[in-house]
């Protein structure tokens, strides 16, 4: 039985990636810090009550503590470890820019290291998790592994770091790391504070009559945007292959957040149009003219990335990978899980 270990397992993506690989025949280990309450809910099901499984296991542990982490896998011993854990949201990242340095950056070499220091480099093989953020201020679109990094967030800058940590680790010592590059993949699961997420739950809360209207920033951003249950499967194909590699995962679109307004919107019932400009612009109701959407610029990011597009042909020929899921399918299934709950 093949043994995984997957950092921040009680995210949207290690939630998803434990019930893959558990179906897989894996054994299960996930790290979580003790302070995750709200993700600790999407794994509940898999190592608590009557329905738990027995090859899950949880370890509390914060992937900046290089002590806790070398311990941690030096005991599992994984043939597998699936890095996620993360400062993950790009805003935020501005407003705590050492932290997210340390988790992303740090907490990676931190990883690397542990793997080198117990003498696994040729038994486990890593997969970081990274970002279209790196493209940033994209030179061309759509955007491929060839086009040039540049960064736009204290977020991006620190995955840049751990991007090319594990290159470094796989040419100075011969590790098996490899780089998802992962457009934004979205799911029920994505936690409250992104914007896919906001949109759906803050809709759903107009349509019970609990709010009256909800704050956003850049409308007009574009990004890919793709279904997280199946990206956790390119995660684990890039780490069944014999190289290590650094592949861009997409479904090759780009929709505006507008757009995804607009559609979660319908879904609901409501058709929304938009009035005014720049921040005093406004979403409103087409049957009654209430203000349902406005504009705050404490969202807005001091500097924007307007447009993120993978090409993920390159994921397609290696790992016979595709996206199945496209947006209008992946805004319906998530407005439509907010709008059956209670």
């Amino acid at each position: 039985m093949k043994k995984a270990l997957i950092t921040g397992v009680a995210g949207q993506d290690g939630s998803y990636l434990s019930e893959f690989l558990l179906k897989k025949g894996y054994e299960v280990h996930g790290t979580i810090r003790r302070s995750s309450l709200e993700g600790e809910s999407r794994i509940d099901h898999l190592y608590k009550g009557e329905g738990k499984n027995k090859d899950f296991h949880v370890h509390y542990g914060d992937v900046t503590d290089s002590i806790c982490m070398n311990n941690i896998i030096s005991k599992v011993n994984p043939d597998e470890i699936y890095h996620l854990a993360a400062q993950s949201h790009v805003r935020v990242s501005f407003d705590i820019p050492g932290y997210t340095a340390q988790t992303d950056a740090i907490g990676t070499l931190n990883i690397l290291e542990a793997i080198r220091q117990n003498n696994l480099i040729t038994k486990t093989k890593f997969y970081q998790a990274s970002t279209s953020e790196l493209f940033g201020k994209v030179s061309e679109t759509p955007q491929s592994e060839s086009t040039p990094f540049y960064p736009r967030s204290p977020y991006g800058t620190a995955k840049l770091y751990a991007y090319w940590a594990t290159i470094n680790y796989r040419e100075a010592y011969g590790i098996f790391g490899s780089n998802g590059i992962l457009f934004n993949h979205e799911s029920p699961r994505r936690g409250n504070s992104f914007v896919t997420k906001k949109i759906v739950e803050s809709i759903a809360q107009i349509k019970r009559g609990k709010i009256k209207s909800f704050k956003l920033g850049n409308l007009d951003a574009k990004r890919d945007w793709g279904y997280a249950p199946e990206y956790v499967e390119a995660m684990w194909l890039m780490l069944q292959q014999d190289e290590p590699s650094n592949l861009v995962i997409a479904t090759g679109e780009t929709h505006s957040v507008r757009e995804f307004i607009e559609k979660a919107f319908k879904i609901a019932g409501y058709n929304i149009y938009w009035e005014g400009s720049g921040i005093d612009e406004v979403g409103k109701c087409a049957e009654s003219n209430d203000v349902l959407v406005y504009i705050d610029p404490y969202y807005f990011r001091p500097t924007e990335v307007e447009i993120l597009q993978g090409n993920p042909l390159k994921a397609e020929k290696i790992l016979g990978w595709k996206a199945k899921t496209k947006f209008n399918e992946l805004v319906k299934l998530m407005m439509e899980f907010e709008l059956k709950k209670n």
